[in-house]
């Protein structure tokens, strides 16, 4: 006989908390130590020592030749569209699941963010909804490599240089991965990263921008300098109303630190994720992971997708199932994004949404994939799961066993989800 759900009364697969993210040490403790004595914490003068030396080390891992630094990954995107001069009121195309951070950025500098659905795949951008959507005022895209997945490159990039098209990549789950052997932020005209406290690469916070065009470089660098134009700054006429948007050395020596460990980290996730690839397959029927696409030669884990078959569940909608995993002592999500459209963190607010104060509409849409993945299909779980070992990836899957096996119990018991009742 099974041992009751912890939900319904018995105890819990997992006990112990997963281990502790970020994963830290003597060597960050030195770099700490190393600015502490340096008496010059701050981004100026831009960039500083920690600075210039983490922005060769990431441009050289990305495989840019340059990186320019900030101080988060949303103002990464709204500088890399304002360094490439995208107008004010041009529609910029964003995927509808994603953080509100890559609407939010274009809507910032005045552009009209326009949602399309993702593929079922990948939960990444819909390259043939991508193209229906443009029009006459499209300046950009910004594609997401999302949670474990890289966007369709191929098809993406051959769109935005047929239409002249500014192709950004936002690779804020994706430090590391890479594409047809081309390293995420390195494909398309810039590439924007987030270093915040749950991402694989970080400080606490911290963003950067990627690429190889010099004259960008140049003009991210003085837009996130206060639009400061420091000597050698001649690739550009123009001087730009700029922000205080600098890192700090302090972030800057925790992430050369950090950028240090990630390599490893991906290796002991991979082993982990096929462990539990594996044994999901041959013992918990109804959960699929997300195909692997052969062009990704490095594939990353910011978080790992489940694809969740509530048939198999004897018909328990997914939020009820989330809510046993947490009992059981497993860390998930099911919303983790909704459509943008929905997300009550993408106001319609005129006084702090340009791209509403110039005529944006963002009610209705219809975005078929990405409501099925937000309302009933994905599970999230977070990568610090996966730097646990083999104990880890057993505990996830004999939650996940237990679930399955007295579902017709969870069915029936008390409490239902609101999410099963309301979608």
């Amino acid at each position: 006989m099974a041992e009751r759900l912890a939900l319904l009364g018995g105890s819990p697969v997992r006990t112990t908390p997963f281990g502790p993210w970020p994963e830290s040490g003597e060597p960050e403790a030195r770099a700490l130590e190393r600015v502490l004595e340096s008496h010059s914490w701050g981004g100026f003068p831009s960039p500083n020592v920690e600075a210039r030396a983490f922005a060769e080390e990431f441009a050289a891992y990305v495989g840019t030749r340059h990186t320019a630094l900030c101080a988060n990954g949303t103002v990464a995107i709204q500088l890399a569209l304002q360094a490439a001069r995208v107008s004010p009121g041009a529609e910029v195309v964003v995927p509808a699941y994603t953080f509100v951070a890559t609407a939010a950025a274009p809507a910032a500098g005045g552009m009209i963010p326009v949602f399309v659905d993702v593929e079922p795949d990948s939960y990444c951008i819909d390259p043939d909804a991508l193209e229906a959507a443009l029009t006459e005022r499209t300046e950009a895209i910004v594609v997401v490599h999302l949670a474990c997945s890289m966007a369709d490159m191929d098809r993406i990039e051959e769109i935005a240089r047929r239409r002249g098209l500014l192709l950004v990549e936002d690779c804020a789950h994706a430090h590391g991965a890479r594409f047809r052997d081309r390293g995420a932020g390195s494909i398309g005209d810039l590439g924007t990263f987030s270093m915040q406290s749950t991402k694989l690469l970080t400080a606490g916070e911290g963003g950067a921008v990627t690429t190889d065009d010099d004259v960008l470089q140049q003009r991210l660098l003085s837009l996130a300098n206060c639009g400061r134009k420091e000597p050698g700054y001649d690739g550009f006429p123009e001087r730009m109303l700029g922000h205080n948007l600098r890192i700090t050395e302090w972030q800057a020596a925790i992430l050369r630190e950090q950028l240090r460990r990630l390599p490893e980290q991906h290796e002991r996730r991979t082993a982990a994720i096929t462990r539990l690839t594996a044994r999901l397959e041959a013992e918990v029927p109804g959960l699929r992971c997300l195909p692997e696409d052969p062009r990704i030669t490095r594939r990353t884990h910011y978080q790992w997708i489940l694809r969740y078959d509530a048939e198999a569940f004897a018909g328990v909608h997914r939020d009820r199932v989330l809510e046993a995993l947490h009992a059981e002592g497993i860390p998930c999500s099911g919303r983790f994004y909704v459509p943008l459209s929905e997300d009550p963190l993408f106001a319609e607010d005129p006084l702090t949404n340009p791209a509403v104060r110039a005529g944006a509409r963002f009610e209705g849409g219809r975005f078929p994939v990405t409501a099925q993945a937000a309302y009933h299909e994905a599970i999230w779980l977070p990568h610090e799961i996966f730097l646990g070992g083999d104990a880890a990836v057993d505990d996830v899957v004999a939650a996940f066993a237990r679930i399955q096996q007295q579902a017709e119990t969870l069915r029936h018991g008390a409490g239902q989800s609101a999410g099963s009742a309301a979608r």
